[in-house]
C-alpha cells in the first residue's frame, strides 16, 4: 500500500512541476557587426552590468524564464554586447582603452499583451570609463499564444531578438561613438 501512495505522490509532483523556459543563446547581428566595424576603433572591453531592482522571471504559473548556461537576464545583455564587440574585432581583454559597463534600469515582459501577444521592455544605461553615458531602450512585441506553456516559451525565445535590437540601437546611436573616445 505504501508503494502505491509513494507512486501517486511522485506522479502528482512530476505532473504539476513547473517548466523552465530557456532563451536561445545570443547570436551576433550582421548589421550591428558592420556598424561596429565602421566606427574604426579598437581596445574596448565590457565591465559589470547591474541588474534591475524588481525583475521577476516568473511567467504566469507555468514556470520561470531563464537565459541559457545559468546566466541571469542582465548577464545575457552584458554577454551580448561583449560578443558583438568580439566578432567585430574591437574587443580586448588586456589593457582596454575604454571599458563599457551598464545598469539595466528596466526589464519587464508580458506574455499576455492583449489576448495572444507579448512584449519585452528593456532600458539600459551604458557607462563608459571616459565618463560619458548613453540610455538605450527597446520595446519588442511578439505573438505569444493563448496557453501558458506556449506563451511562456514564446516569451523566453523573444528575449533574444529584443536584446539583439537593444544592442543594435545602442551601437547605431550617435551617442555611442562618444562612449568610445
Amino acid at each position: 500500500m505504501n508503494y502505491k501512495i509513494i507512486g501517486l505522490a511522485v506522479l502528482a509532483i512530476s505532473v504539476s512541476a513547473c517548466s523552465t523556459y530557456t532563451t536561445p543563446r545570443y547570436a551576433i547581428n550582421a548589421d550591428t557587426n558592420l556598424a561596429l566595424k565602421e566606427l574604426g576603433t579598437t581596445g574596448l572591453s565590457v565591465g559589470a552590468f547591474a541588474a534591475p531592482t524588481n525583475f521577476s522571471e516568473s511567467c504566469r504559473a507555468a514556470g520561470p524564464l531563464a537565459p541559457p548556461d545559468g546566466m541571469s537576464h542582465t548577464d545575457y545583455i552584458r554577454k551580448a554586447l561583449e560578443s558583438e564587440l568580439k566578432v567585430a574585432g574591437i574587443y580586448t581583454t588586456s589593457n582596454p582603452r575604454v571599458i563599457l559597463s551598464g545598469y539595466v534600469k528596466k526589464l519587464e515582459f508580458s506574455s499576455s499583451r492583449g489576448l495572444t501577444g507579448g512584449s519585452w521592455d528593456i532600458e539600459v544605461l551604458l557607462n563608459s570609463s571616459n565618463g560619458k553615458t548613453q540610455m538605450v531602450a527597446e520595446h519588442y512585441e511578439f505573438e505569444s499564444g493563448f496557453s501558458a506553456i506556449t506563451a511562456c516559451k514564446q516569451t523566453a525565445e523573444a528575449y533574444f531578438p529584443a536584446v539583439q535590437n537593444l544592442i543594435a540601437k545602442a551601437v547605431r546611436s550617435p551617442e555611442f561613438k562618444a562612449l568610445l573616445q
